[in-house]
């Protein structure tokens, strides 16, 4: 008797089992990530396993902003590859001196995968990201066929223009032990009120024109398409001014594939975050010296709302050109 009761209670949770397989793989109507840690680099790979030789984007930064856009790509018979490097086990804690190699090696093992296209795989990072996607690129012409940037700089910084970095000034980026050339910055500093503007500290990075020249990345070395997306009314930094300046280098040096540099109206810093999602935020927080301020993202609700909505449609018709 008690071991039919146990048979029984073994098939009941059998059978609540399978069911909430089948379940789940019905409601999901994406394509389940694949954990990668290994090759020392972490990173959640979206494909479908029945493609094949299938352009790849490599989203900088992973996290939930990284995984959103490796989904959408992998519904659209694409590759994505979302990749974290800083702030996780195993992974450096803060984001400075980052060696370049990290990158360079999770992009040789998505060459080696075969629903991947190995001369069609293409950076995508935004803000801070966006820097490092087109800084990379720069770097590793023949390992990247192109960046997509939002918000992006048309220069390297130093570590010290995010708070919670060391105080010594270093490097964001590395590459063969040397630093990629940046420019200098003090950290940014509080106030008495619980709000702090953020532009006019770019700006006046972008006036130490001592070293612009060495600390502006080399886009016209990118060996393929470049997609730039920025809001005219991004309160974080310049991205649209930056956005100009790279777009005037490319001018200069003769670039020899296509550009595009989209500017939106009414539209901040934000226009990156999931189009799918109607809400639209205006400002943030950020902690200065264990105070917490609030800042202007830019932009307003529509504004905002309208530019990540056509980016994403301008992007997705961007990469079914490559």
């Amino acid at each position: 008797m008690k071991n039919r009761k146990y048979l029984i209670s073994l098939g009941f949770l059998a059978l609540i089992f399978v069911s909430y397989f089948i379940a789940d793989n019905m409601l999901f109507d994406g394509i389940k990530p694949k954990a990668i840690n290994e090759n020392d680099f972490q990173a959640n790979y979206f494909a479908k396993d029945d493609i094949r030789n299938k352009t790849a984007v490599v989203l900088i930064g992973g996290g939930q902003w990284g995984d959103y856009w490796a989904q959408q790509f992998a519904n659209k018979e694409m590759v994505g590859l979302s990749i974290p490097y800083f702030g996780q086990e195993s992974l450096p804690k803060l984001p400075e001196e980052i060696e370049l190699e990290y990158f360079e090696k999770a992009i040789n093992w998505l060459k080696e995968q075969p629903q991947v296209n190995a001369n069609k795989i293409l950076v995508m990072g935004a803000s801070r990201n966006a820097e490092l996607a087109l800084t990379f690129a720069s770097i590793f012409p023949e390992l990247v066929s192109g960046v997509i940037a939002y918000a992006p700089s048309s220069v390297s910084w130093s570590n010290t223009v995010l708070p919670y970095n060391s105080d010594e000034t270093k490097s964001s980026w590395k590459y063969k032990g040397r630093d990629i050339p940046y420019i200098p910055m003090d950290k940014i500093t509080g106030n008495n009120t619980d709000k702090i503007e953020m532009i006019n500290y770019w700006k006046a990075g972008l006036a130490k024109t001592d070293f612009i020249e060495q600390a502006s990345i080399k886009v016209e070395n990118i060996n393929g398409p470049i997609l730039l997306f920025s809001g005219n009314d991004d309160k974080v930094w310049p991205s649209s001014l930056m956005a100009n300046m790279i777009e005037e280098r490319l001018k200069t040096h003769g670039f020899n594939h296509s550009f595009q540099n989209i500017k939106y109206d009414n539209a901040g810093h934000s226009i990156s975050n999931n189009p799918d999602d109607n809400l639209t935020y205006d400002t943030a927080t950020i902690e200065i010296n264990s105070k917490i301020y609030q800042y202007e993202l830019g932009g307003n609700s529509d504004g905002n709302l309208h530019a990540k909505q056509d980016a994403k449609i301008k992007l997705m018709g961007f990469l079914e050109e490559i």
